[in-house]
């Protein structure tokens, strides 16, 4: 088996460019091998064809490398968003059609999605921050035009949108982590959850006994 060709060492300046490689070669691999644990620096190295203190020129840790490629992967979220929205006007079904955005996304970079909301962090970091920028302040905005519609109260939509996106996570991450599952059609799943978990939460922020309105009764149960 023949070795990469060792890398054209760069012009002065161009770091970036170097950076920027590492970055494409981990996801790549990170996408091939599946696993984070499977994929170690000198590995990286060796495709982008430098020596591992390249990399560390750039990165302290595989860790923060890692990391670094989940944030850019997450960053991209911004656009299937932006494209499930298009076009869609009720804000129940926009609220509907990015949920389904971001499982597909999710499903789509299991591994990222693994490790980006999947382990435990004891502070925030450039990904959560990439994170609330792309998934949740659109939820906020979201949730917000749900209450100006008057399908939600007039409160804080911050733990509102904490609420969705617990119930569009823990489905996300329950088909990444268990895709074996007898999901049956994951969109149909997926459109069951969401719109029993908003009709529930409309529900209970109603005054007691009085019903669901109708035309968020009869979006539930389409």
């Amino acid at each position: 088996m023949m070795c990469p060709a060792r890398r054209q060492r760069s012009a002065r300046g161009s770091g970036a460019d170097l950076r920027a490689e590492i970055l494409s070669v981990t996801k790549e691999l990170l996408a091939e091998k599946g696993s984070a644990e499977a994929v170690s620096i000198r590995m990286i190295a060796k495709a982008v064809g430098v020596t591992a203190p390249s990399i560390y020129r750039h990165f302290a840790d595989k860790d923060v490398l890692i990391e670094a490629v989940c944030a850019e992967v997450f960053a991209e979220l911004e656009a299937p968003l932006a494209a499930a929205l298009e076009g869609v006007e009720a804000p129940l079904d926009r609220l509907l059609a990015a949920a389904h955005a971001y499982v597909r996304f999710a499903l789509a970079h299991p591994e990222n999605y693994r490790i980006s909301m999947m382990q435990i962090s004891d502070s925030v970091t450039a990904l959560d921050m990439v994170l609330s920028a792309a998934a949740f302040q659109k939820l906020v905005e979201l949730i917000g035009d749900c209450i100006a519609a008057g399908i939600f109260p007039d409160e804080d939509p911050v733990p509102m949108a904490l609420e969705a996106w617990s119930a569009v996570h823990g489905m996300a991450a329950l088909m990444v982590a268990k895709p074996y599952l007898p999901w049956g059609d994951q969109d149909a799943f997926v459109d069951r959850l969401i719109r029993g978990s908003v009709a529930g939460a409309c529900l209970i922020r109603r005054p007691s006994g009085e019903p669901l309105p109708p035309d968020v009764l009869a979006w539930a149960v389409r």
